[in-house]
């Protein structure tokens, strides 16, 4: 199975070892069946990959590999990312029609599983870039603190004398900020209210 999100497309989950390399060969070649199938929001069929003269240096790469016959089946995933099941095959013709509905089936059903996923997988996202987020400002705001205190200047005035040391040792704000507050109190680790 494949996954597109932020426009890049990763192998996600494999029946083997096998089948993971092969989506990951596709995703290095940037094109295939699989990821026309996704483009396309279409099941595609490659019943003989000898005949099959699209994505010459994919379709080489897999015959080489054993690989006869292709099927890719997008999955809807009203929007959280884009999903692609891809199935291959040793044998020429390798997927009846009872197997291709099979296939289509399944699809369906695991986008339901996928969704979730993916959208819990966000929400994890969202939350540690708001704990970073916090953290660093928490910093930040330290450190200004200790500036004003120094310097008995305005908080603006700290703010720049924070972002013109960022700048001119190009470092991050925030590791400067962690700097000066590790000048002053000695600690090389700060804690703050949002650390788990």
């Amino acid at each position: 199975m494949t996954v597109i999100r932020h426009k890049r497309p990763e192998a996600v989950a494999s029946s083997d070892a096998e089948a993971h390399s092969l989506d990951e060969l596709q995703n290095g070649f940037g094109d295939g069946p699989c990821l026309t199938a996704l483009r396309t929001r279409t099941m595609l069929l490659v019943p003989d990959l000898v005949r099959e003269h699209r994505w010459e240096a994919y379709v080489r790469a897999a015959v080489a590999r054993g690989v006869s016959s292709i099927l890719a089946v997008p999955m809807d995933l009203a929007g959280e990312a884009e999903a692609v099941l891809n199935l291959y095959s040793g044998r020429v013709n390798g997927f009846s029609a009872d197997g291709i509905a099979t296939a289509e089936a399944f699809a369906g059903q695991a986008a339901g599983s996928l969704k979730l996923v993916l959208r819990i997988t966000q929400l994890s996202e969202a939350r540690n870039d708001l704990a970073l987020a916090l953290k660093s400002r928490t910093i930040i705001d330290m450190a200004i603190g200790a500036i004003m205190a120094e310097n008995r200047c305005t908080r603006d005035t700290a703010f720049g004398i924070l972002t013109k040391a960022s700048s001119t040792r190009n470092v991050k704000l925030r590791e400067v900020a962690a700097a000066v507050i590790a000048s002053i109190s000695g600690e090389n680790e700060i804690g703050t209210y949002f650390d788990e």
